[in-house]
């Protein structure tokens, strides 16, 4: 068997093998264009292309695609084969530079929020060579992005790449005034944590809420859930550390760095996190590592559900987002350094991220927002909707210091203030971590807990990038005319912590009165659903702020905000259908059998003997006759409450009744149903329950 250092990244065309098949000159000019931004030189993609298909050839492709990431939060790719008709009738293998850079989707069958009319339906892909191809299955898989005839953004990677350029030009600017020419380029890197649940496919097939949503939308709680805390960090169980196994080696042949794995809080619930890299690089990672963990897990008889909140009762799902900032040399400008000078340095950045936070808690809060993560934000799992900063005590103090021009009595007594000779030198790692702060930083990066397991992490990463980049501008704009760096950094960096210091708790943020003290007192944002957040994408200060970085056009972000909010709906609306026919097919049919059961054995009792009491089928009676009509009104109520939401033409306002309506009906429908479950014998309940869907796995 092959040592993992020897089949690591195997499949990958990546810059070993570009070295291999490439000559020096190409390989340089192509270094450049994937460092610096470099045009692309026809030649060199043609030569590209040609030692692109001769290496996948040779690792068995037939067919390429442009493998892109449309706004429908998964991926996309339409296959070509490689071959073209040769003059004695046979075939020969080629792929061209221009078939490299460039294809042709159907943009009109893709979701545009109006960008794209059904009948235009001409789109383009483009290469993305700062993220390297990959051969899954028989296909090499080219990195793209997607956008329409009239050049308009159509996917999540362009917006992506434009955060990131924008706060590389931010960050650039800050580094030249400390002094840093030698740096060439900031980028942010990522490392995703993802957490998913693994049941059998078995019991996955019996249950349409799973196979049609992804979720259980039927259920009552076990007698036994999580709260023995038992299944964290426990033993791993032989048929998960099987699909974990195999799903390493599929990873690592991808050149995806999974590092950790375990079991996690709830039953039947896991993680994986990798090594944290390049921010676009991350992104496909992640978008890859969730196809191939639900690919994997049917080899093993096991269905992996990716959903934020599969099961009512237990832990859900995210996806933890640790956010870093990097230059070309290797330096982590969140970390706080060695010397006071580096502080200073790290101080700015700390504070310009501060401030993006809390200038743009929108912004990161509808990042997040889908139908999915509303059941799962401010569930005592996950972080609360209202977006707060964790720091930690050593940090809070020295800020604490700045704001008062007092003593920093940490590590060494010293005046606070930001002249180099004299900021005093603090240590990292020396605070706790806080899983239940939104946005914490953890020693030498932040992690953005909010995400939910499905999530794309390239929305979260946009707007985290270019509120960033904002404050770095605003920073750069004032010390490049400063007459006096030092007082002008300090001064500044003290207004910076007394404008946004209420953005920062460091206490328990599953508290129901950290919600109180942050909306009455703080004047935070807490915004529960994505009919609450999503329109505020369209704020003024928003679309100032993301079109002035040239992240988004403002036709652009109109179109995400239609189709986020179209999304929701969708989904919702799937989700009520999908209950209406189960409990109308199924549940209620259930009860009914199990009743008519009941009578007869009440019946057949008094025939035997008149005296004898049949108390306990008459009270189960009454309970099961009572739920058994509930759920027959309540499903037609919610299909009444469906068909009015069907009339309305206007996103946002179906979107609101779905929320203020639709979702208080099925949440009634369930309670019904999940009643009846509790009292209906076994053997007449017509799918698993959570029993046997959470404990299912051997």
């Amino acid at each position: 068997m092959k040592s993992v250092p020897d089949f690591f990244g195997c499949k990958v065309f990546d810059d070993r093998v570009m070295k291999a098949k490439l000559s020096a000159a190409v390989y340089q000019s192509l270094r450049k264009t994937i460092d610096e931004g470099a045009k692309l030189d026809i030649s060199v993609a043609n030569a590209v292309a040609a030692a692109m298909k001769d290496w996948a050839v040779a690792h068995g492709a037939t067919h390429y695609t442009h493998w892109f990431q449309p706004l429908t939060g998964v991926t996309a790719e339409k296959h070509d084969s490689f071959i073209s008709p040769s003059p004695d009738g046979g075939v020969i293998m080629e792929f061209s530079g221009k078939e490299l850079i460039k294809g042709e989707p159907d943009a009109s069958s893709f979701p545009s929020g109006g960008l794209r009319a059904t009948f235009e339906a001409r789109g383009y892909t483009a290469w993305d060579p700062t993220s390297y191809a990959f051969i899954k299955e028989k296909t090499l898989c080219i990195p793209t992005a997607f956008c329409s005839y009239g050049g308009e953004a159509l996917d999540k990677k362009t917006p992506l790449l434009r955060s990131m350029e924008a706060l590389n030009k931010q960050a650039m600017r800050i580094l030249h005034l400390f002094g840093n020419d030698e740096v060439k380029c900031v980028r942010t890197s990522v490392g995703p944590e993802q957490e998913y649940f693994l049941i059998t496919k078995e019991m996955y097939e019996q249950r349409k809420d799973l196979r049609f949503t992804g979720r259980t939308l039927f259920g009552a709680k076990p007698p036994k859930g999580q709260e023995m805390d038992d299944h964290y960090f426990g033993v791993i169980k032989p048929k998960v550390a099987a699909y974990m196994e195999e799903l390493n080696e599929e990873l690592w042949k991808l050149g995806i760095l999974a590092k950790t794995e375990h079991n996690e809080v709830a039953p039947a619930q896991h993680e994986l996190a990798p090594i944290y890299t390049t921010t676009n690089i991350a992104t496909d990672h992640n978008q890859l590592t969730m196809e191939i963990m639900q690919k994997v897990a049917v080899k093993h008889g096991l269905v992996c559900l990716l959903h934020e909140k599969p099961f009512a009762g237990v832990n859900g799902s995210g996806k933890h987002n640790n956010w870093s900032l990097t230059t070309d040399k290797g330096t982590n400008l969140l970390s706080p350094g060695e010397t006071p000078y580096e502080n200073a340095q790290f101080l700015l950045f700390l504070c310009a991220v501060i401030k993006a936070v809390d200038d743009y808690q929108d912004l990161l809060r509808l990042s997040v927002a889908t139908a999915g993560n509303d059941h799962r934000l401010g569930a005592n799992e996950a972080p609360p909707a209202v977006v707060s900063i964790f720091l930690g005590d050593e940090l809070n103090a020295v800020l604490e210091a700045i704001e008062e021009g007092t003593l920093y009595t940490g590590t060494e007594k010293t005046q606070m203030k930001l002249g180099v000779d004299v900021l005093p030198k603090f240590n990292r790692d020396t605070t706790d971590r806080n899983r239940t702060s939104p946005f914490a930083f953890t020693g030498n990066k932040f992690e953005f807990r909010m995400l939910g397991s499905s999530n794309s992490i390239a929305c979260a990463n946009i707007m985290l990038n270019s509120a960033v980049a904002e404050s770095l501008k605003v920073y750069a704009d004032r010390l490049e005319k400063a007459e006096n760096f030092e007082d002008t950094l300090h001064a500044m960096i003290r207004k910076t912590i007394k404008d946004h210091k209420h953005i920062i708790f460091n206490g328990n943020g599953y508290d129901e009165t950290w919600i109180l003290e942050a909306t009455e007192k703080r004047g935070l944002l807490n915004y529960r659903t994505t009919p609450d957040c999503m329109p505020h994408l369209l704020d003024e200060k928003n679309v100032r702020m993301l079109t002035s970085h040239k992240v988004f056009s403002e036709a652009e972000l109109r179109s995400r905000c239609e189709i986020m909010l179209d999304n929701y709906c969708k989904i919702v609306l799937i989700e009520a259908n999908t209950m209406i026919d189960m409990a109308n097919t199924e549940i209620d049919p259930a009860v009914s059998a199990y009743v008519l059961e009941l009578a007869k054995t009440a019946a057949a009792k008094k025939e035997v003997d008149m005296s004898i009491s049949c108390s306990y089928e008459a009270v189960l009676l009454k309970k099961l006759t009572r739920l058994e009509e509930q759920i027959a009104v309540r499903a037609e109520e919610l299909k009444e409450a469906v068909m009015k939401v069907e009339e309305i033409k206007e996103i946002r306002e179906e979107a609101y009744m779905i929320r203020d309506t639709v979702l208080g009906k099925m949440g009634e429908l369930r309670v019904a149903c999940d009643e009846a479950e509790t009292i209906t014998a076994k053997k007449y309940w017509p799918f698993p329950t959570y029993s046997d869907l959470l404990f299912g796995v051997k």
